[in-house]
């Protein structure tokens, strides 16, 4: 064994396992201090990374579960609004009632009765446009997709959340079919001696049937008034097409001829009569009428499809997905040549010149639909479109012989207007009815369950950084223990290290 003095081997050696404990030792006392067994990149990069992408999922579905839940209190706050209409509604009906009982009433009674009628359509129109959250006023109108159309028989229905805002100009409309309706004319008109021989008329529709029997000496004109009276009191929605003004005399013979009340290829009707011709085609031989047509057409140029009048964008389609419009026109607008590059008329393959379907206006389309981010990441959202709840957007469309175009017209001054009042209230409480179904659905299925799962991938998510990066306090302590002794181990070492150098001393004594 060879002494030396100028280098102390031992010592070095033993300083460096001091360093190196010393630096394990401030590594295990961070971890315990901080919780964390990853704290800086150096520590793990792989796992670092990892780490951070599971905080930023974290912290953005910990922002959605808010998200949701302020749009279901949004969602609340519109459909409590809807309930106080709804019951505004229903007692509105009970005053359309009350003035229907025409022998009762004298009139100060309907004079308060549409007092009431009034006020309660203020209190409508009230609610519509104060009802918000925050700053969104929600009932409106103004958090839908609203639509503006030109063109002569053109009328915006509503929209989707999945339709686009058109430009300036707007959507182009496009018709090649009008919508019609089932309809069916006798060849053989009613006469005084058919009426007086007992003929029965058989018509049926929407599983109500009628079997009208002819009285003997009542005229044709009485006779057709009898008729489409009992059809009417018996619920079917079909009328009984007459000359109007009257320009017969009430013994002319005159065709009977039915129409149904609504447009498409929905509806149909049957008829019998005793009479060959008079409505069926052989007697006693029902005849089931050839159902009504769908309107037919393009928005945009895109896919679109038909029921009834209404003309409605097809899903998937594209810009124009959702958006309906109705064409009342009995037939299509004029047809332009469909040509070709070169600029000549197509032919189809039977030979027969092919044409473009004819423009009947434009719509000009904004959409305006609540989006909620109801996600951690992009696109993660869901769209809800709130209607108007204005008297003048309600009860639209309901037919009536008073010629109440919406809720905001109706008048109870006597009986008749009572029971045409009474059927728009009807149609209005069933669209505040669908819109506060539209709502509940939209809360339950597309809000609250969306936050359970919400919930569940924030608990995961959060479990999953915990074991990337949180420190295991127990194996930590036991390392910092061991280090510890380590640390005073090495550095006593290192003490003895130095005192190893003295022994050469005792050489030169």
């Amino acid at each position: 064994m060879s002494l030396r003095v100028n280098h102390n081997m031992s010592a070095l050696n033993a300083h460096r396992n001091v360093v190196k404990n010393a630096d394990v030792q401030a590594k295990t006392m961070e971890k315990l201090s901080s919780g964390l067994k990853i704290n800086r990149a150096a520590d793990s990069p792989a796992q670092l990374q990892i780490s951070e992408n599971l905080r930023a999922q974290s912290a953005g579905l910990n922002q959605a579960i808010d998200n949701s839940e302020m749009a279901v209190s949004l969602m609340q706050t519109a459909e409590g609004a809807l309930e106080e209409v709804s019951s505004a509604l229903i007692r509105a009906r009970q005053l359309a009632v009350h003035a229907g009982n025409e022998g009762a009433n004298d009139p100060n009674m309907l004079e308060a009765d549409q007092s009431e009628i009034n006020n309660i359509l203020e209190q409508v129109n009230r609610i519509a446009t104060s009802t918000q959250y925050g700053h969104n006023y929600l009932l409106d109108g103004s958090r839908s997709g609203n639509g503006v159309t030109t063109g002569d028989n053109l009328e915006f229905v509503g929209a989707t959340t999945e339709a686009h805002s058109s430009g300036v100009g707007g959507y182009s409309v496009n018709i090649s079919n009008a919508a019609s309706r089932a309809n069916h004319t006798g060849s053989v008109a009613l006469t005084q001696d058919i009426i007086d021989s007992g003929e029965q008329i058989t018509v049926s529709e929407g599983g109500r049937t009628v079997n009208f029997l002819t009285e003997k000496g009542k005229t044709v004109e009485q006779t057709l008034n009898d008729l489409s009276t009992t059809i009417s009191d018996a619920g079917l929605a079909l009328d009984l097409i007459r000359p109007y003004p009257p320009v017969t005399d009430g013994n002319v013979p005159q065709a009977v001829s039915f129409r149904h009340k609504e447009f498409g290829s929905e509806h149909t009707f049957q008829v019998a009569s005793n009479t060959a011709g008079l409505v069926s085609n052989d007697s006693n031989v029902s005849v089931k009428v050839e159902n009504g047509t769908d309107v037919a057409g393009e928005i945009n140029g895109e896919t679109s499809h038909g029921k009834g009048q209404v003309l409605t964008g097809s899903d998937g389609s594209g810009t124009a997905e959702g958006i309906k419009v109705r064409y009342t026109g009995e037939a299509a607008p004029e047809k332009a040549p469909l040509l070709d590059s070169n600029g000549q008329q197509q032919v189809g393959a039977d030979g027969i010149p092919l044409n473009e379907a004819g423009s009947a206006g434009t719509v000009t389309f904004s959409q305006n639909s609540l989006t909620f981010q109801i996600g951690a990441n992009a696109d993660q959202h869901s769209e809800i479109s709130l209607r108007s709840i204005k008297t003048n957007d309600l009860g639209r469309g309901e037919k009536n012989s008073s010629n109440f175009k919406s809720l905001a017209e109706i008048s109870v001054m006597n009986s008749d207007q009572a029971q045409d009042s009474i059927r728009v209230i009807d149609q209005a409480i069933e669209e505040v009815s669908v819109s506060r179904g539209k709502m509940g659905a939209f809360q339950k299925n597309n809000l609250e369950s969306n936050l359970n799962y919400l919930r569940v991938a924030h608990e995961n998510t959060v479990s999953s950084e915990s074991v990337i990066r949180d420190a295991d306090m127990a194996e930590q302590m036991a390392t910092f223990t061991r280090n510890q002794i380590m640390m005073e181990a090495s550095t006593s070492m290192m003490a003895q290290a130095n005192q190893n150098s003295m022994t050469v001393l005792k050489l030169i004594g």
